[in-house]
């Protein structure tokens, strides 16, 4: 029970992701060929909402439930693996129509499509562990 506040707030984002309609498969073609703002917005919102909480984290206003100052690592630069790992993550999201993200939100609304893309996500994460020492820094 102590716990419960994240219950609620998973359920909260996925009645978010929902009513926004960011599961759906065509809000997602709709941004894949630009013919709507919809999708980018919600992106973009989440990206200055995120710096926006970075920052705060960096700043030490936000601390964890045990008032320590969180303190995020600095990520290596890397134009390479971001352009690939980018590359493969469009290309999932746009193959099967489904962000990685909702997948579980998803689950509540399409059973058999959800289990496929929730076993394609895990089986590129399982791939990606396999060959994380052979891939560019």
């Amino acid at each position: 029970m102590k716990n419960i506040k994240f219950l609620i707030l998973g359920i909260f984002f996925a009645i978010v992701l929902s009513k926004t309609q960011a599961i759906s498969w065509y809000r997602f073609y709709e941004m894949f060929k630009f013919q709507s703002f919809h999708m980018f917005g919600i992106i973009g919102g989440a990206v200055v909402i995120s710096m926006i909480f970075m920052q705060l984290f960096k700043s030490g206003k936000i601390k964890d439930i045990h008032g320590n100052k969180i303190i995020p690592k600095p990520k290596e630069k890397g134009f390479v693996r971001t352009l690939l790992g980018g590359t493969f993550f469009g290309l999932g999201w746009g193959i099967s129509g489904a962000c990685a993200a909702p997948i579980f939100v998803i689950l509540g609304f399409e059973l058999i499509p959800a289990l496929i893309l929730l076993f394609g996500s895990l089986l590129g994460t399982l791939l990606y562990g396999v060959l994380s020492k052979k891939l560019p820094n």
